[in-house]
Formats: C-alpha cells, structure tokens, sequence
C-alpha cells in the first residue's frame, strides 16, 4: 500500500502544480486553445489518479472487507463506484 499511496500523492501534487498553471495562465489571458489543452491533461491525470486508488481498493479494501463478512456493503460500495463513474 504504502507504494500506491506514495504513488497517488505524486500524482495529487502534479495535479495541484497543474492547475495553477492554468489559473496563471487565465490571469495572464492565455490563449483559450492553450488552457484547454492544459485541462485536458489535468483529467487525464485525475482519472489516472482515480485508477491508483481503484486499484488499490480492489487488492486490499474489497478483500478485507469479505473476509470481514461484509460482502454487501463492499458490493454496495463497488455498485455505487460504477454508477458514479457512468454519469
């Protein structure tokens, strides 16, 4: 775990530099085609930071919680997670 986690906060700082990038860029009136493109990469790097936690709560939040008995409370979990992501 603690590779993702080390993993997910350097996704989260790139995430953070990234966006004031873009607000230094709004407040500098950037080009509009430059500043989306710069978003678009900040969502990409969020659905890549999206996977590391999803990834790690499949290897070990989901087993743990079967073994602990709570199987419909991780399904209800897991449920909820995919209708999330279809919207």
């Amino acid at each position: 775990m603690q590779t993702s986690k080390e993993d997910a906060l350097k996704r989260l700082n790139y995430i953070e530099g990234h966006l004031r990038g873009i607000r230094k860029m709004v407040e500098e009136e950037a080009y509009c085609v430059d500043i989306l493109k710069q978003t678009y990469a900040v969502q990409r790097a969020i659905e890549k930071f999206e996977q590391v936690l999803l990834r790690d709560h499949l290897n070990h939040c989901v087993p743990d919680g079967i073994r602990e008995g709570r199987d419909d409370e991780v399904l209800g979990e897991l449920a909820q997670l995919f209708d999330l992501a279809r919207k």
